[in-house]
């Protein structure tokens, strides 16, 4: 009795004696499996469940995802609204130096499980620090959530129970002291650089596009509308901050608006539009001339304060505004940080708040520095 002939596909012996299905898709183009198989039942078994996703149409065509990752990558970052400067660096640094060299040329298709677990257990393997790992991994993440909605791959193949986290090291934070300290090593241009960064938590971008306007007359306030983003180019840009709830104002804390006042009169051109933090030219302060003109890293050695970055004077203010009794919504409200909770609980905080943070951080500064006049002598005079 001859065999059943199947409604749908056929499976042929090869010479090999695995099996080979074929199918004529939605389209009319005749297709081979992607594989061949041990036996006729699993070839038969592959069909049925083709043709049930035939049926339901949910069928995919397998070419569509015969793209190349590195390609695949490159237009996902072209083509991504609203990605900032630096986030566009980012994504461009870690496709060229942590995807495209071990995956770039793999089809997305290609792309399992398993080979994510290899690429990830390389890198760190290799010497690639976890929180860099973990930024390269959000990012292949979510090139491939995107390829799932292209309809180009059908699950994404990044499955790796928290690899995406970061984890970096606690940061260290220094004392009311070291702060002053640190404010009188510096020359006297940056001197309230250094106090703001600590005092009010601003960012360094932040600091950097302050101009005169951004003060309220008696420095009792200062208001943050823009940023300075410095590409990896050179290239320099005024724009928005990180996020809407950066746009805030910040209440100064008492005990240094003297100093801030004391730097618009000698250091800041009487224009509305004048630059607040500016290198001894005028110029734009760069990240790398503050690095050159204070010395830095000697700067913060010499006050107890080794491996000491400019972005810890601001995990700095915000510890101390912790011990002020601050709720988390005050808290990331000062600091101007956003997140899907964080936003859920800014419309709980007051001014009066801002200024209740400022009051306590201002008694934090008259003690830290009157111990620090008391063991390191009188401010040196401007």
């Amino acid at each position: 009795m001859p065999p059943k002939k199947r409604r749908f596909g056929r499976v042929r012996k090869l010479p090999s004696g695995r099996f080979q299905a074929r199918y004529r898709d939605p389209n009319g183009t005749d297709r081979p499996a992607p594989h061949t198989f041990p036996t006729k039942t699993d070839a038969d078994r592959w069909l049925t469940a083709v043709e049930a996703d035939i049926l339901r149409g949910t069928w995919r065509n397998p070419d569509l995802g015969r793209v190349a990752l590195g390609d695949y990558l490159t237009e996902w970052i072209d083509h991504r609204p609203n990605l900032r400067p630096r986030t566009v660096d980012l994504y461009r640094w870690l496709r060229a130096k942590h995807i495209a060299p071990r995956l770039g040329a793999r089809l997305l298709t290609d792309l399992t499980p398993g080979v994510v677990r290899a690429w990830r257990a390389d890198l760190l393997a290799d010497g690639v620090s976890t929180t860099m790992t973990a930024k390269a991994y959000r990012l292949l993440r979510a090139v491939l959530n995107t390829a799932v909605d292209d309809e180009l791959i059908r699950r994404n193949p990044c499955r790796i129970q928290g690899a995406g986290i970061e984890r970096p090291t606690e940061r260290p934070t220094a004392t009311v002291a070291q702060v002053f300290q640190l404010a009188d090593i510096v020359p006297g241009r940056l001197r309230v650089l250094i106090l703001l960064a600590a005092f009010a938590s601003l960012r360094y971008g932040e600091l950097v596009a302050l101009r005169r306007r951004d003060f309220d007359p008696r420095c009792r306030t200062l208001t943050v509308r823009a940023t300075l983003v410095e590409r990896q180019d050179g290239t320099l840009t005024f724009g928005p901050p990180k996020t809407d709830a950066g746009l805030r104002t910040v209440t100064i804390p008492a005990a240094i608006r003297r100093e801030v006042r004391i730097h618009l009169n000698d250091f800041v051109d009487e224009d509305q539009d004048a630059l607040v933090f500016t290198g001894a030219t005028g110029a734009v302060l760069r990240r790398s001339n503050f690095q050159r003109t204070s010395n830095w890293r000697m700067s913060v050695a010499a006050v107890g304060l080794p491996g000491f970055h400019f972005h810890d004077l601001r995990h700095t203010g915000n510890t101390l505004a912790s011990r002020t009794g601050a709720s988390l919504a005050d808290l990331m409200a000062r600091m101007g940080h956003a997140s899907t909770r964080a936003a859920l609980i800014y419309q709980h905080t007051t001014k009066e708040r801002d200024e209740h943070i400022a009051s306590g951080l201002s008694e934090q500064i008259k003690k830290g520095r009157d111990r620090a006049r008391s063991g390191h002598g009188q401010h040196k005079e401007r």
